[in-house]
């Protein structure tokens, strides 16, 4: 078992053998070794080695330390005050890219939104990568206001002259926040009209979760084209599940599985027949243990019907009611079976899939 002195000195060697090597597995033996690091002994080792390295003169120990801290804030909830304190502090005096960089990523895990006065001059640093990073980080520590200064600070990194921080910007204005105003909406219309393909289905998108009337046209227009697979606007159109998407959906020859999830959405018979299969499920749920808790909810913001679980003594789960069905052959009997089970297996034991969903974080 590391002392943070002993995890130090590992974490280094690795980290040298990476800078100093082209080849991929070193560099992934090193986030090998940091993901290790930051989930054993509650995270606490690693955020001490890290909160360590975050003082020393040598830059590449910096930036291992903001991978250390980082990465226990994002295994550990109860570490994310704590490593987000230390970074921002490294925050105020750090002039390295390198390391503002993993600073950034950091912050991005702890999810704090103290972090949001230094995400947003970042965002207008010189180099790409790391306005490209803010933009993400934006996402996990926000300040949650409709015209915050993170939010002003994404709507101008999507008019950036670097079409992946625009699509990280998109991504994360559209779909990340869930906040919903006029400047935010005309931010996604304009995205819709850029050059760069991956821009247009993410402004698309955030237009869809928002239920922007606008978004029927373009998704159908994106659908029509001949790009190749548009598996972002398919999801768009999933969350709208509006029929007249249906001419498209059909002439649209990729992504079988995913194009049918859409149509399934967008049909009202068939979105009609799930709906109600679901509620089949919550009611078997409850006549095979009497205690359970289970409501179905339709998220605005998202494309699944969610089917949330609480049982004394398990695990709260969220299934997406359809992917759940499917795994039951359609049989609602079968699937409330099944989630009967998959809250009797051990933690870790069963193969909680085909169904089970990370929406409950």
């Amino acid at each position: 078992m590391d002392n943070a002195v002993g995890l130090a000195g590992r974490m280094m060697t690795a980290a040298r053998a990476a800078e100093a090597s082209e080849a991929d597995e070193d560099s992934h033996a090193y986030w090998a070794l940091v993901r290790e690091a930051a989930k054993g002994e509650s995270g606490e080792t690693a955020l001490r080695c890290g909160s360590g390295l975050l003082e020393s003169a040598d830059v590449l120990e910096r930036q291992v330390g903001c991978d250390l801290v980082g990465n226990a804030a994002d295994a550990h909830e109860s570490l994310r005050s704590e490593a987000a304190t230390v970074l921002m502090a490294l925050a105020e005096a750090e002039t390295e890219v390198r390391v503002l960089r993993s600073l950034v990523v950091g912050l991005g895990r702890a999810q704090d939104p103290r972090a949001v006065p230094l995400l947003v001059p970042l965002s207008g640093h010189e180099d790409a990568d790391l306005r490209l990073q803010a933009a993400s980080a934006i996402g996990s520590a926000n300040s949650g206001l409709p015209d915050g200064p993170d939010v002003r600070a994404l709507i101008r990194l999507t008019e950036d002259q670097d079409p992946e921080v625009r699509n990280w910007a998109a991504f994360t204005l559209g779909v990340q926040l869930d906040q919903d105003t006029t400047a935010i909406r005309d931010a996604l219309w304009r995205c819709t009209a850029d050059e760069y393909g991956e821009v247009r289905e993410e402004g698309a998108r955030g237009l869809a979760r928002r239920h922007d009337p606008r978004a029927v046209p373009l998704i159908a227009q994106l659908l029509g084209s001949d790009d190749g697979s548009h598996l972002l606007t398919l999801d768009a159109a999933a969350i709208l599940g509006v029929p007249e998407l249906l001419p498209a959906l059909g002439a649209y020859a990729f992504d079988a599985s995913e194009t049918d999830r859409a149509v399934a959405a967008c049909d009202p018979v068939r979105r009609a027949r799930m709906e109600d299969d679901a509620w089949r499920v919550v009611v078997e749920l409850e006549r095979l243990r009497p205690g359970i808790g289970a409501a179905l909810s339709s998220p605005r913001y998202e494309s699944v019907h969610c089917l949330q679980v609480t049982f004394p003594d398990a695990v709260d789960a969220c299934y997406d009611a359809a992917s759940l069905l499917t795994r039951a052959g359609g049989d609602p009997v079968r699937a409330a079976a099944l989630v009967v089970a998959d809250l009797a297996a051990p933690a870790g034991s069963g193969p909680r899939t085909g169904g089970l969903s990370e929406f409950s974080g």
